[in-house]
């Protein structure tokens, strides 16, 4: 477990950094502020970092000159001269993120204020590595096509969103499974630069969906939480301090490898009794086609018979599995989220919390159960969030207090 910072820590990593050199840090810095809360007057910017009125001005321009940022329309109705916020220009950057899954794949372009500029969606048997890269070839062409030529310049890069270890996660046999094996040996920066000079980052799915949530949805109103995405299997997310926390190997938040135990008493995992491939079993068992699952837009509606059973099973499971994530580090907060419906999340975050009032709390801080806000969309548009993060914003929750 990560240590908790102390104090000055915490302050050291909020202040900005006047020296010269060390501009970008506080480029990233003022790009995240203006992130995460739209729109921001330069003094009251430089009040937050700690940073002097020239400084952050001298920064902006920069910043403006470079397209990054513009200024919003003056704040009328004060007493003195009008104040002109200061607000990210959404054409400043781009990036295009990839989300492969089991049952189907995304590819979309996101840019920088986090709206979903155009999207592609594919559905498969198995994500089978020549169908998954051709998707992705054929699909960057599209999305990339349809920009004006001003624009294709500032796409910074691709972010791919895959499960951990992926070559494991099949039921095939044959040469289809040794087709499906060759993952273990692709190298997806090689792949692509087949056919793309775009810088790639590879990011766990889960993880990626957390950065989405952490950016874009509700994140922001939490220091320390544990994030679910519940897909084809459910994986999650860790926020210390305000970061996303990958790890060593950025394998962190692996919560769907979480032990719990079947009816019969035996040994399992949380990705056995929490994810949507039992739904698509029990769709299967009933000669129901379960593509019904994945197509775009979700519609469960005829489904609840099946759905039901399945969101009260999970919330028992998220229950229980939040308490045991809280007796290692106490999270002020759970959120879940997940390749479903809105009222399937509402429903599920509801049912969890009920479920979690006659947990065992001996001994812990009983954390708050919320929705995520980003949904479906959100491994692709974490995927697609990575570049922007890595050649950006500053990797902290910098800056934050009394805004």
């Amino acid at each position: 477990m990560v240590p908790a910072m102390d104090g000055n820590s915490l302050r050291a990593q909020r202040a900005g950094v006047n020296q010269r050199g060390i501009r970008d840090h506080n480029e990233r810095l003022l790009l995240f502020l203006l992130l995460r809360h739209r729109a921001i007057p330069a003094a009251e910017l430089a009040r937050v970092t700690g940073l002097s009125k020239p400084t952050v001005s001298a920064i902006l321009r920069k910043l403006e000159d470079d397209g990054l940022v513009r200024r919003g329309d003056p704040l009328r109705g004060r007493v003195g001269k009008p104040s002109i916020p200061i607000e990210l220009d959404p054409d400043g950057v781009l990036s295009v993120g990839l989300k492969i899954g089991r049952r189907s794949a995304d590819l979309l372009l996101l840019d920088i204020a986090g709206v979903v500029r155009g999207q592609l969606h594919t559905t498969y048997d198995y994500p089978l590595p020549d169908a998954v890269f051709g998707f992705l070839k054929s699909g960057l062409a599209t999305l990339l096509g349809s920009l004006p030529k001003g624009l294709q310049s500032r796409v910074c890069g691709i972010g791919i969103g895959s499960p951990f270890e992926l070559w494991k996660w099949h039921d095939l046999v044959g040469i289809a499974a040794e087709r499906f094996r060759s993952w273990k040996d692709i190298d997806f920066r090689s792949e692509v630069l087949a056919f793309s000079d775009l810088p790639v980052y590879v990011v766990n799915d889960a993880t990626g969906a957390c950065h989405a949530e952490h950016l874009y949805g509700r994140g922001s109103a939490f220091r320390d939480y544990a994030y679910f995405f519940i897909g084809s299997f459910v994986g999650g997310g860790v926020v210390l301090n305000g970061t996303v926390f990958e790890g060593n190997q950025g394998n962190a938040g692996a919560l769907g490898s979480m032990r719990t135990t079947g009816p019969l008493g035996e040994g399992q995992q949380l990705i056995d009794t929490a994810s949507l491939n039992l739904l698509e079993a029990r769709l299967v068992e009933a000669g129901i086609d379960p593509q019904a699952l994945w197509q775009m837009p979700q519609d469960w509606s005829g489904l609840s018979r099946y759905v039901e059973p399945w969101i009260g099973a999970t919330a028992q499971e998220l229950a229980k599995a939040s308490l045991s994530i809280c007796s290692v580090f106490d999270f002020g907060a759970i959120l879940i989220d997940g390749a479903f419906p809105p009222e399937v999340r509402h429903e599920l975050v509801a049912r969890t919390r009920r479920y979690m009032i006659n947990q065992d709390h001996r001994g812990l801080i009983v954390p708050k159960i919320e929705a995520g806000d980003i949904g479906e969309n959100a491994r692709g548009i974490g995927a697609a969030s990575v570049p922007i993060f890595s050649q950006f914003l500053l990797n902290t929750n910098a800056g934050l207090d009394g805004v």
